[in-house]
């Protein structure tokens, strides 16, 4: 077990001081079932709770993605955190005293941390300008014609890069930064002739960007006069990854867990406008197309998402594009519905913030119905090729729906605003059906997919595997071994590595090695010192095993013999397929003194 410099009494104080049924219900909605308790996981798409968390041992496992560990771990994957990134925050909030940085423990990478600092000296300094100097007055002019106000602008601590060539350089260098790192993090670039370096951002506005933690980690950065490009990002570097980025989630992650539910804009400038308007729960791509990541990010803290774009051409394509994208991450999506042509920062400049709160997100619509109405809008319906042509594609649409009763609905509206007979659209949406249906691919047969969201109608499942006799004893007596110390010594002695899965074989190991440093049953610390998801994994899910198994010495022994005579077992089965081969070619000498092998091996069994 090693944890760099963190104090084992340290992480021993965490894990007492977060019960991880507290931790895990403020991300998952958790319900008890006898002595466990379930929820749907936040870690993949699942209707059927297959999450669960055992208070008694104080660990959780996904019986879906296998996901598994302690409250650490937890955090750990939740948050996006390495393993002395959750600790700290955990110790921080249990008021445990960070004690172990000061001398380096805390295995952070010294290179990332030294662009942290310097991304956060930038933010200030750019912030500084804005505010403070004559440069960059016209900057603040601009914003403030924008709707903002100081206090906005100070709580995003949105900045101004002087027209200057190299005043961030000269700053960042004089306070002993390397000018080869700053240019690895966007912040400076190398002249082409190679004397030197420049400021990679000039003469504009700038927002910084922040990764989930609330650290700054890049820029985003619109000009302030003409010129080209208008808007200007850092580009990729180690701690600014656009696909895995999304703008003010870390001032938003509260609000979002909350509501449950997430707020997505296309911008930073609409988020920033909403923020101002009451959307606390808003968040934004940035400059980049949204990713499974995203999705997936978004997901670990929201059930829903409502997604406000902008009302023109490219907004619309780009929300329809996105639909299947959320959905597929297990996300309900429910649509915002703005003028033609409006972004969310105009309708709030032109409406008013109340205006955008009542009309738009607090009066979303289902995403059939958003099909419905930019559909419509696509079709002069005064005309009766218009009405005809909308008709068929709104059908289509409906044709999509899952609901029988949905689909109803949405066609009684469409009878009656059209005056056509409700049997006739049935009709024709049952057809667009059936063609759906044939055009649909065959489903998965992943195993690892069985609770997934997607393959929700995939054909019911036959019987539980039935383990092979040795994995039911192994799995058993390593039930009992992780929660007794004197029976894994026993096991020890008389079994020691010969176990026949290599993850078992490998978890006795950790477990012989966990007892002789002195340590007394514990499951959720034991788990912690595994350091492998694979056996992270299995352990948790032997340790979640019903305690039904005895403990008593004819047990052991029964789970024991059997273990030890299953290699004996693999080679009688292994001669009895030779002697069937040798039967086949006529070698009627092989085939007897593998016979008689195979008896002698039987009876010593027996014995």
């Amino acid at each position: 077990m090693t944890y760099g410099k963190i104090p084992e009494e340290v992480i021993d104080a965490v894990r007492k001081r977060h019960d991880i049924v507290d931790t895990v219900g403020k991300y998952v909605h958790l319900t008890k079932q006898g002595k466990y308790m379930k929820g749907l996981c936040p870690f993949h798409s699942e209707k059927t709770p297959s999450f669960t968390v055992t208070p008694e041992l104080q660990i959780f496992h996904c019986y879906g993605c296998g996901k598994s560990g302690n409250v650490i771990r937890f955090v750990e994957e939740m948050e996006g955190y390495t393993f002395p990134e959750a600790v700290r925050v955990l110790a921080e909030e249990a008021d445990i005293p960070v004690t172990w940085t000061s001398d380096g423990g805390s295995q952070q990478d010294p290179t990332r941390q030294k662009l942290v600092e310097a991304h956060e000296l930038a933010v200030k300094f750019y912030h500084y300008f804005l505010n403070n100097a004559r440069q960059g007055e016209k900057a603040k002019r601009y914003l403030r014609d924008r709707g903002m106000s100081d206090k906005l602008i100070d709580q995003f601590m949105i900045g101004y890069a002087p027209d200057d060539w190299d005043v961030l350089t000269k700053f960042l260098m004089g306070r002993g930064f390397d000018p080869v790192l700053l240019e690895q993090g966007g912040l400076i670039s190398a002249k082409n002739d190679g004397s030197g370096y420049v400021d990679r951002f000039r003469g504009r506005i700038m927002f910084p960007l922040y990764d989930a933690n609330g650290k700054a980690s890049a820029f985003a950065a619109r000009i302030v006069d003409e010129g080209s490009p208008k808007y200007l990002n850092s580009p990729e570097s180690r701690l600014f990854v656009k696909s895995r980025t999304l703008y003010n989630l870390h001032l938003a992650k509260a609000a979002i867990r909350k509501r449950k539910q997430v707020v997505l804009f296309e911008g930073y400038m609409d988020v920033i406008k909403a923020w101002q308007a009451g959307v606390d729960n808003g968040i934004a791509t940035m400059g980049t197309a949204l990713t499974e990541e995203h999705c997936s990010m978004m997901r670990r803290h929201a059930e829903e998402v409502l997604l406000c774009y902008d009302g023109d051409d490219a907004g619309q394509a780009a929300a329809f594009k996105n639909i299947p994208l959320l959905e597929a991450a297990g996300l309900k999506v429910v649509m915002a519905v703005l003028p033609k042509g409006k972004d969310p920062d105009d309708y709030i400049s032109e409406y008013g913030p109340d205006s955008f709160l009542r009309e738009v997100i607090d009066s979303p619509v289902s995403v059939t119905k958003f099909k419905l109405i930019y559909s419509r809008k696509n079709h002069i319906l005064l005309k009766e090729e218009g009405r005809k042509n909308y008709l068929m594609e709104a059908v289509a649409i409906v044709a999509g729906v899952e609901s029988s009763t949905e689909r109803e609905v949405y066609l009684k509206e469409l009878s009656r605003e059209f005056d056509i007979s409700l049997d006739a659209l049935k009709q024709d949406c049952h057809g667009m059906r059936l063609e759906l249906q044939k055009k649909k691919p065959q489903r998965d047969n992943n195993d690892n997919s069985w609770n997934n969201g997607r393959n929700e109608k995939r054909r019911a499942p036959g019987a539980p595997k039935i383990l092979p006799a040795y994995m039911h004893a192994e799995r058993r007596l390593l039930h009992v071994m992780m929660q007794d110390k004197e029976i894994a010594e026993i096991v020890h002695e008389r079994v020691g590595d010969a176990f026949n899965a290599r993850d078992h074989a490998a978890l006795a190991a950790y477990l012989y090695a966990y007892y002789a440093q002195g340590y007394e049953p514990d499951a959720a610390r034991f788990v912690q010192t595994l350091d492998d998801p694979g056996l992270e994994e299995t352990a948790s899910s032997i340790l979640l095993m019903e305690d039904n198994s005895s403990r008593e010495e004819t047990s052991l022994h029964a789970y024991i013999e059997t273990i030890l005579k299953e290699p004996e077992l693999r080679n009688i089965e292994r001669k009895k397929e030779e002697f069937a081969r040798a039967e086949r070619a006529g070698d009627a000498i092989l085939a007897a003194q593998l016979y008689i092998e195979i008896m002698t091996l039987e009876r010593g069994l027996k014995g």
